[in-house]
C-alpha cells in the first residue's frame, strides 16, 4: 500500500472528529494457540487502516489541533535481546521515520502519558465492546482525568463509537485498495485453477487445500483470508466447512470457497467443479442455473440499484430453476413471497469485501437499502446446496453448488475483479482435462 494512502486517511477523519475531540485505536492483541505458541499476528484491520503499522502491542492516538503532533503512536521499544529471539522491531524511531507518526513512546507507558491526552478534550472516539479489559482501562484513564478537576482540566464527557464514521470511510474503496484485492483475486484464481488441474478421485479435501496454499504463497499472497473450504460430495452441503479432512470421490462434486488476503485485503472466490473431471447431468443442470443467477445478480451491481437488487434477481433465477428442475412446484412469485427456496439456498446473494472478508459498513441507512455507489466491493455468490433427503430425489443428493465472484462498483457499473477464473461449466472441464 502506498505510504501516502495512511496520512490521507488519518487526515480525513479527524476533519470529520473535530478539534475537541481525541481517538483511541488500539491493535489486536496476541492470541495463544496452545502454551507458549501463538497464532500468526494479524493488526486489527480499524488500526492498520489508519497507520498501516504491523506490529502487535500498539495502541494509535489521533489528537485534532494538538501543535506538537497530532498522530502519536505507542509501540514497543527496540530491544536487542528480544529481536534476537522474536525478530525485528521498528521502535520508536521507526514509528516515526517508517510509519509517520508525529511523536512515539513506549507501550510501557500507555498508562501514564495518555490521560494527559484527554485533558481539555471534550469527546472520545472509541468502540467499546471489542475488548473488554482495554475498555476499562479507557474509563480508568478518563476518570483520572476527572479527579483533577479541581486543578481547572476538563475530562471527555462524551463517548462515541469510531465504527459508524471509520466504517463509512472503509465501504469506499480507493484506487490503491482496489489495486490490492484485484491482486488477491488473481492470486486467488491461479490457485483456484491449480486445484482444478489437481483434482481427481482418491485425494483427500485437505491435499487440495495445500495445493491452494501452497500457490497463494508462491505468488506473493502470504496467508489466506480466512481458512478454506474444500467440500466434496455431502460436505458440499455444509455452507462453512472447514474440516477439509474426507476422500474426494468419483462422480461427486467438489466445492471450493478460498481466498487469498493481499497487502492486508481480502479476495473470496468460489468455484464447485466435478471431481473426475465431468458433471453429470444432474450436477450440470443445477451448475448452469446457479451460473444464471449469479450473471443475473452481477448485472444489477450498478450506481443507483440499491443492495438488495442482486440478492432478488438471484432469488427469481433460483427459483424458477427449481421449478425447473422439478423440485419446487407451484407459482413461482408466491414461492418466492412464502421463502419456499430457502430449504436449498439458505444465505445472502454477497457482502462487503475489503480489509475484512466480511468487510464493514451498513447494509440499510435510516431503514432502508443502501444504495449502490462507486468505490464500494462487494461479492456475488448464489448458491443451491441438496443434502440427502427423503422427499428429495436420490439423484439429487450432496450436490452443493456455490459460485462466487469479487464485483467492484463503478461510474457506469461494474468490474468483476476476479474475472481471470472461467466459470462457465465447459470452461472448467476443459481445464481440468488439461
Amino acid at each position: 500500500m502506498d505510504a501516502k494512502e495512511f496520512p490521507r486517511r488519518r487526515k480525513r477523519l479527524m476533519d470529520m472528529m473535530g478539534d475537541e475531540s481525541v481517538a483511541i485505536i488500539p491493535t489486536a492483541s496476541v492470541q495463544i494457540r496452545n502454551r507458549d505458541v501463538t497464532f500468526p499476528f494479524r493488526p486489527d484491520s480499524d488500526f492498520y487502516y489508519l497507520t498501516g503499522y504491523p506490529e502487535p502491542e500498539a495502541v494509535a492516538m489521533l489528537i485534532p489541533g494538538r501543535p506538537s503532533g497530532e498522530y502519536i503512536l505507542f509501540c514497543r521499544e527496540r530491544d536487542q535481546k528480544m529481536e534476537t529471539w522474536h525478530g525485528r522491531r521498528a521502535g520508536l524511531e521507526g514509528a516515526v521515520e517508517l510509519y509517520h507518526a508525529d511523536d512515539a513512546f513506549p507501550i510501557e507507558d500507555l498508562d501514564e502519558i495518555l490521560p494527559g491526552l484527554l485533558e481539555d478534550r471534550e469527546m472520545i472516539y472509541y468502540t467499546l465492546g471489542n475488548d473488554q479489559s482495554f475498555d476499562h482501562r479507557v474509563v480508568g484513564w478518563v476518570k483520572q482525568v476527572r479527579d483533577k478537576v479541581r486543578t481547572g482540566v476538563n475530562a471527555p464527557e462524551e463517548f462515541i463509537s469510531l465504527n459508524h464514521i471509520l466504517h463509512d470511510m472503509r465501504l469506499y474503496k480507493s484506487r490503491q485498495e482496489v489495486k490490492a484485492i484485484s491482486q488477491a483475486a488473481r492470486i486467488s484464481s491461479q490457485a483456484h485453477q491449480r486445484a482444478m488441474q489437481v483434482c481427481r478421485p482418491g485425494l483427500k479435501e485437505y491435499q487440495i487445500e495445500a495445493e491452494l496454499l501452497h500457490e497463494f504463497m508462491r505468488l506473493g499472497a502470504r496467508s489466506p483470508a480466512y481458512p478454506p473450504i474444500v467440500g466434496g460430495g455431502e460436505n458440499s452441503c455444509i455452507l462453512h466447512y472447514t474440516e477439509n479432512r474426507e476422500e474426494l470421490m468419483d462422480g461427486d462434486v467438489l466445492l471450493i470457497d478460498a481466498g487469498a488476503e493481499y497487502d492486508g485485503y481480502a479476495s473470496d472466490i468460489t468455484r464447485t467443479f466435478p471431481v473426475n473431471g465431468e458433471f453429470t447431468r444432474e450436477q450440470r443442470a443445477v451448475y448452469d442455473i446457479v451460473l444464471t443467477a449469479q450473471l443475473a445478480a452481477i448485472k444489477q451491481v450498478k450506481p443507483g440499484n440499491h443492495w438488495n437488487d442482486p440478492h432478488d434477481a438471484a432469488i427469481d433465477t433460483l427459483t424458477e430453476g427449481l421449478l425447473e428442475l422439478g423440485i419446487l412446484k407451484g407459482r413461482k412469485q408466491q414461492l418466492i413471497k412464502d421463502h419456499t427456496y430457502s430449504r436449498y439456498y439458505m444465505h445472502r446473494t454477497g457482502h462487503w469485501l475489503g480489509m475484512d472478508v466480511h468487510d464493514v459498513g451498513e447494509y440499510k441507512v435510516e431503514g432502508e437499502w443502501r444504495l449502490l455507489e462507486p468505490g464500494m466491493v462487494m461479492t456475488v455468490e448464489p448458491g443451491l446446496y441438496f443434502p440427502a433427503a427423503r422427499d428429495l430425489a436420490r439423484k439429487w443428493w450432496n450436490i452443493g453448488v456455490r459460485i462466487e465472484d469479487d464485483v467492484l462498483v463503478t461510474r457506469d457499473g461494474h468490474d468483476v475483479l476476479s474475472m481471470d477464473l472461467p466459470k462457465d461449466a465447459d470452461a472448467i472441464q476443459t481445464i481440468m482435462a488439461a
